[in-house]
């Protein structure tokens, strides 16, 4: 554990293929398939992002799984938070990677889960009325069956804990009916079981109407502004100021009024014209993606190296463009300043995302970075003893 801070990247196990993508998407999809596929929309666009010492792997092979904690434990990161997917009736998908993991009990790599509790649809894939697999709520005899089937993973000793307790986030909370009634019972399965109880957290967006997630009966939340990104106000874009999540306004980069303003006219020339224009610069947005984060115990940053969705969703996507690896070292450091003065077992920061490749927020090398993004997570964490090398001979070369 970095002294500075608990770094968890989520971590999204859609890279093997599932009959049912096969059925929807074609013999062998994966989300490498849209990856390879991406072509840029304007001058500059990085486009296609593709993989570098980890290439386009499959997370059926163990080996793989292994040399990604190698990379992530000697960046500083704590552990993995993979995305769950339990749409109800014990229906799952995606779940076999982090079986896996814990019916092998390796790698040796700390853990948890985020219950991404969403209908699937074909909504970035330009069908919005296509239901793909619905999300469902049968009650508490599904919940139950839920609870069980997770339980091996919880009383696992690298699942990662605050004061002692297992954490489960959900990514939708207030689209689980009756929220407060389904912690209880978990609550109570949790004690029944051998487990002290479970630490609850709310996945939250910054620009969500305020919800009490505390009387709900979590514990805490995680606030994630990329979307900010994509609504800064016109008069912050060119003062050049936002939030650092503690209530405190400053100056958020060097650019100039001037450079703001050049970029705002680009995009809006290109969207009169009818070309593509969903486009920020991360050195703009960057600064107000803490936005809804406060330094108060119990609400956890959420910082993002990058996002583009063109790679899924064409046209309809969203680009934070020309994203570095040192931008992003400041980001990081902003969100660090909100825990620093926390005990250390709750200084929880997580990063969105480890291998999100078809949204552009990734830290695993590409062929452009090869290892930077995780350089600068190292030095911002302050991680000193770096493994030279990986036993398993995945990637070639040293982080650093």
């Amino acid at each position: 554990m970095s002294p500075n801070a608990r770094l968890i990247a989520f971590y999204l196990p859609q890279f093997h293929p599932i009959p049912e993508n096969d059925e929807w998407w074609g013999k062998g999809f994966t989300e490498w398939t849209n990856v390879a596929k991406a072509k840029p929309l304007f001058k500059g666009h990085y486009q296609p992002r593709l993989p570098a010492d980890l290439g386009f792997y499959d997370l059926r092979v163990p080996e793989v799984r292994e040399a990604q904690a190698e990379l992530a434990r000697n960046a500083g990161i704590e552990g993995f938070c993979y995305y769950h997917y339990w749409f109800g009736g014990g229906k799952r998908l995606l779940e076999r990677p982090f079986n896996e993991v814990v019916a092998s009990g390796k790698p040796d790599f700390p853990f948890c889960l985020c219950w991404a509790n969403q209908t699937w649809s074909g909504i970035w894939h330009g069908e919005p009325g296509r239901t793909l697999m619905e999300q469902t709520y049968p009650g508490p005899e599904d919940h139950r069956e839920h609870f069980f089937s997770l339980l091996n993973a919880f009383l696992d000793k690298r699942y990662v804990r605050i004061n002692g307790r297992p954490i489960f986030m959900i990514f939708r909370p207030a689209e689980l009916p009756d929220v407060s009634a389904f912690i209880q019972q978990w609550q109570g399965l949790a004690v029944e079981n051998g487990l002290p109880s479970l630490h609850f957290i709310a996945h939250m967006f910054s620009e969500d109407p305020a919800w009490d997630y505390k009387a709900a009966g979590f514990d805490s939340c995680v606030v994630e502004g990329a979307r900010r990104a994509f609504a800064i106000r016109a008069r912050d874009l060119f003062l050049g100021v936002g939030s650092n999540g503690s209530g405190h306004r400053r100056v958020a980069t060097r650019d100039t009024t001037a450079s703001r303003f050049r970029e705002w006219l680009w995009r809006r020339s290109r969207a009169t014209l009818g070309q593509f224009s969903n486009v920020r610069l991360y050195s703009h947005a960057f600064p107000f993606m803490l936005q809804g984060c406060s330094d108060k115990p119990g609400v956890f940053p959420c910082v993002i190296p990058n996002w583009d969705n063109t790679p899924r969703s064409g046209t309809r996507g969203w680009v934070l463009h020309e994203s570095t690896p040192e931008l992003f070292g400041m980001h990081l450091r902003e969100a660090l300043t909100l825990v620093r003065s926390r005990a250390p077992d709750e200084r929880l920061v997580f990063i969105k995302a480890w291998n999100e490749w078809a949204e552009g927020n990734y830290l695993e090398p590409d062929r452009k970075f090869g290892n930077d993004y995780l350089r600068v997570v190292r030095e911002e964490v302050g991680t000193v003893e770096i493994k030279m090398e990986s036993p398993t001979g995945i990637y070639a070369h040293k982080i650093g």
